[in-house]
């Protein structure tokens, strides 16, 4: 299975993500410029300087949290802080193990490989990465049948970062590998108003405190929802206002957003609408309240109940999830009956409440 030079390249360029253009204005390069996460900060701090002081590769580096807590701007950062070229992909691109080897074999000594959704990666491309990351080496399978054989090839040292938002599903050969293991976890509001407020310097926007506090207050404790709406502020203000976005400013712009106190939008409050008017506050099935909402049920797992179970609205239990008093409250309801629904268990059965 020889690839030559040409598709090598072909093969990287058709599986590298490429920057987005809206956030990678705003994301720092350098370590001491990322706001928060500071104990991660300091970890990955004596780690780069430790591998730079023995001048060895930085041991393969696995970050996870929720979406948006900024995994693929610390990655560049690593390899800015190492001085090292980075290379990006995610791992439902890579389609086959011989697309894996392409990218790998074009690695320069030192290089680092991101791969954003890891746990997605196919199975048989996880195969590959366990010699590749251990010895740096990978196999690869000429033939088929009886006149198949195997051919080792030697990889330069390099280093892995792999992102996850949903670390239980990483296999656990694949997640042993991974030296150093990151856990990124929601800003607080003062974190987010410190990035809110860089941001609108480097676009040109005057943001007062309270403006700034107010955004970072509704914006669910994550920097990239943080910009999103610093964003459609900006584009308030220029409109509605006079260019500046002060405390009224961002109010009327976050309630025409539909964001309310809490950082909960539309679908956030359909989510918990449904579950407490559609199924007596639960429990309800994962898929069924996937349904119920016109959401795919990786993106209620992934982007919407992590903040609602972080504020307390919501509880997964072994038959589905359960409205609590504080969502009730949040929508203005009474908790009558709250749980009082025993025959509605959850009709998934692959419905892993514990990811």
């Amino acid at each position: 299975m020889a690839v030559d030079r040409e598709e090598k390249d072909r093969l990287v360029a058709l599986h590298t993500l490429p920057e987005e253009e809206n956030e990678s204005g705003l994301r720092p390069v350098k370590l001491e410029d990322y706001i928060g996460q500071e104990k991660v900060k300091e970890s990955v701090a004596i780690f780069i300087q430790a591998a730079k002081n023995r001048h060895e590769t930085l041991d393969h580096v696995l970050l996870s949290g929720p979406p948006g807590l900024g995994k693929t701007t610390l990655a560049s950062i690593i390899a800015h802080e190492l001085g090292k070229p980075i290379r990006k992909t995610s791992g439902p691109a890579i389609e086959r193990p011989g697309d894996l080897a392409a990218i790998l074999t074009n690695l320069e000594s030192g290089e680092l490989l991101f791969i954003d959704e890891i746990h997605r990666l196919h199975r048989s491309v996880e195969e590959i990465m366990y010699p590749a990351m251990e010895d740096y080496v990978i196999d690869i399978v000429i033939g088929k049948g009886p006149a198949a054989r195997t051919l080792r090839l030697d990889l330069p040292p390099f280093t892995l970062i792999g992102a996850t938002t949903r670390p239980g599903l990483l296999s656990s050969p694949l997640r042993d590998r991974f030296g150093i293991n990151c856990r990124l976890d929601f800003y607080n509001e003062a974190e987010l108003a410190l990035i809110i407020t860089r941001a609108a310097n480097i676009i040109s926007i005057e943001i007062e405190p309270e403006g700034a506090s107010e955004i970072a207050r509704r914006a669910r404790g994550t920097p990239r929802v943080a910009n999103r709406l610093l964003r459609r502020v900006r584009d308030f203000a220029m409109i509605k206002a006079d260019g500046g976005i002060s405390l009224s400013v961002a109010r009327n712009a976050l309630s025409m957003l539909e964001v309310d106190e809490s950082g909960l939008d539309l679908m956030d409050r359909m989510i918990l609408t449904a579950v407490i008017e559609k199924f007596g506050g639960g429990p309800v099935g994962l898929e069924t309240l996937a349904a119920a909402v016109s959401e795919e049920s990786d993106t209620v797992t992934e982007v919407y109940e992590p903040y609602l179970l972080k504020l307390g609205f919501i509880h997964k239990t072994p038959r589905g999830r359960v409205a609590t008093p504080n969502a009730y409250r949040h929508l203005g309801l009474k908790p009558a009956g709250l749980a009082s629904a025993p025959g509605l268990f959850s009709d998934d059965e692959n419905d892993n409440l514990t990811e």
